[in-house]
């Protein structure tokens, strides 16, 4: 019996025309035309001020407590102020807006105000402030934008802004002061009274102005920053619309943690919003054990129109439904689609997913997939249809040419893409802007694709890996990095978090595996405060890895997905390093050149390596 899927209108990306040309180079594109979108994303603010002033635009919990609501008509007002007060400051692109904290209504509004009088901001990862030791990567995203204002929610940044701001760079706070520096409130800014320079200001700012710099996490380089103007974020937002055509028929109610220092939070779903004219409820909530409560205290209160998650978060809330019917009904009363970002959700999350659907509403929702980075705004491909699987990435959104080509030393595909919404360099990195783009303007992303069915076109793009990331074994045999992750976190949970693939130029391929704290602590029974390396040498936890090393070694077709030695890793993965980036994912490279000396025990034996798992490969 074929499912039955929740009516949501799609298009955009359901067909495609393909020409190979003589080069051997194949250019993709949607036979669907870009329509016509704003010059500047601001446009939108005033847009629904005007035609919707008291329907809420954003939405966050004071203290845990109620919602703290603004209008649409509140938040144009707010803009104003704030805008003023920056033009005051005579802030520029050589002298933006530095924002330290998180997801909150003053971030929105000092952002927003930015981009109304054509300052740039630059929405900084919070773990780089918060997390990080040595301030690394928050010193060189300050150094390579010298801002003219930083701002921060609260004293708890303090040590942060110490170290690496300027004493002569006026630092704003919501609440609180700073010891040694004075500081302005951030209702100072509120209480700005506009003059006829705002408008002078807003009048300037046109599709080509920079909106933000977003900074890439960063793996064995420093992070980039990727200059992100009105014409990027505007021509998304209508490829989003054309492609998810769901989104204009009623207003999206989004309930959101993703981080807006990242393109996925900051500006897919932030402008889904506000291009619109929906409602954001901010969710202080985290795919972790800690933080999934709050998540999920809000999705039993507020009911999506479409939900986005990371794969954990998803595998969280599907296992949370397994005995919590209000949290099932509530999440699928009016959702229409899910999307994920940030790695593959395992088939078994996807199935539950589609069983809790069937058993609230009677018909499943649609997951979307699709493809895309902080470099393109971020979406240049969608799977949209009832078919889509694990890995399906799909066709061209309108207005991007996809080019796929060749990648002789990896001997797979590279997908490259050229529209109005890929960005036109790095800020202040004229090297690598040169090195990011081929020969005809084409952003190489390092990704590689390869069709479902090379006789069907029109089943879509299967994401093959990044480029980079494989090699060859001594054999010259290639080793394919991302599918074999997938199949080890798959196969391993719910105890392994993610894994790193070893092999190159050796005989045969071995795994670092970052373990699942909390699990493997329960596994052990063991005081959530156990030492890991303890907690890794338990008798059960050693079963349990023994028996993922011998199915994987049982599983396998070939040299190049036979896993043939495990190491557990007692040591997490490190931000200031550039290990895991911020959305959580592990860096293949950043680990690999960090715990070289893990590499060379776990080849060298249990007498070099005492996490040293070997498969029993009778």
């Amino acid at each position: 019996m074929t499912p039955r899927y929740r009516d949501a209108q799609v298009g955009g990306c359901i067909e495609a025309t393909v020409t190979t040309r003589p080069d051997g180079a194949v250019i993709v594109r949607s036979t669907e035309a870009l329509r016509w979108f704003p010059d500047r994303l601001t446009d939108c603010l005033q847009q629904w001020a005007s035609e919707v002033p008291d329907r809420i635009f954003v939405a966050r919990r004071e203290r845990g407590g109620d919602w703290r609501t603004l209008t649409y008509g509140q938040m144009l007002q707010r803009v104003h102020a704030v805008g003023q007060a920056l033009v005051d400051l005579g802030l520029s692109v050589e002298r933006p807006v530095a924002i330290l904290s998180g997801n909150d209504l003053e971030h929105l509004t000092l952002a927003l105000a930015a981009m109304w009088v054509g300052v740039p901001y630059v929405p900084v990862s919070t773990a780089y402030s918060l997390v990080s030791q040595d301030y690394g990567k928050l010193r060189h995203i300050l150094g390579v934008t010298t801002p003219g204002l930083v701002f921060a929610s609260g004293p708890e940044y303090a040590r942060a802004i110490a170290a690496v701001v300027p004493a002569d760079v006026p630092v704003v706070l919501t609440d609180g002061v700073l010891e040694d520096r004075a500081v302005r409130r951030f209702d100072e800014l509120l209480a700005t009274e506009p003059g006829p320079m705002l408008q002078h200001a807003h009048l300037q700012v046109g599709p080509d102005t920079i909106a933000k710099f977003l900074f890439t996490s960063g793996s064995t380089k420093a992070p980039k920053g990727v200059i992100t103007t009105n014409r990027m974020m505007c021509a998304n937002q209508q490829m989003l619309r054309q492609c998810l055509g769901f989104l204009a028929e009623e207003p999206p109610v989004l309930v959101d943690w993703l981080p807006w220092n990242h393109v996925f939070g900051g500006s897919h779903n932030v402008g889904i919003t506000l291009y619109n004219g929906g409602t954001l409820y901010i969710d202080d909530g985290k795919p972790t054990p800690g933080g999934i409560r709050e998540t999920l205290r809000n999705l039993r209160e507020i009911s999506p129109t479409i939900y986005f998650n990371v794969p954990k978060g998803l595998e969280e809330i599907a296992t949370a439904m397994d005995g919590d019917t209000q949290l099932r009904d509530t999440l699928f009363k009016r959702c229409k689609a899910f999307m994920f970002a940030g790695a593959a959700l395992s088939q078994a999350v996807w199935d539950k997913l589609h069983a809790h659907a069937e058993a609230a509403v009677g018909e499943r929702v649609r997951v979307i997939t699709g493809l895309g980075m902080t470099e393109t705004a971020p979406s240049c491909t969608f799977a949209v249809g009832t078919d889509v699987a694990s890995g399906h990435i799909g066709l061209p959104v309108p207005g991007v040419d996809v080019k796929l080509v060749h990648d002789a030393a990896s001997g797979k595909t590279e997908i490259r893409f050229r529209g109005p919404n890929v960005m036109p360099g790095y800020w202040r990195m004229p090297e690598q802007t040169a090195e990011a783009f081929d020969e005809e303007g084409y952003y190489r992303t390092g990704d590689a694709a390869r069709w479902i069915d090379p006789a069907d076109p029109a089943r879509g793009l299967f994401f093959d890996g990044r480029t980079a990331e494989d090699f060859k074994l001594s054999t010259g045999t290639f080793v394919s990095v991302g599918p074999l992750r997938g199949k080890i976190v798959a196969a391993g949970e719910p105890c392994v978090q993610d894994a790193v693939i070893t092999g190159l130029n050796r005989d045969d391929v071995g795994a670092l595996i970052f373990p699942r704290a909390d699990e493997v602590r329960r596994l052990a029974g063991a005081a959530a405060d156990a030492p890991l390396p303890e907690v890794l040498h338990h008798p059960a936890v050693r079963a349990f890895f023994q028996a993922l090393a011998d199915a994987l070694w049982r599983d396998s077709t070939g040299s190049a997905n036979r896993v043939a030695r495990l190491h557990v890793l007692a040591e997490p993965p490190s931000i200031d390093k550039g290990e895991v980036t911020d959305k959580g994912s592990i860096n293949q490279r950043a680990v690999l050149a960090q715990r070289a000396a893990l590499v060379e025990a776990l080849y060298e034996g249990v007498a070099s390596d005492p996490f040293l798992i070997l498969p029993n490969k009778a």
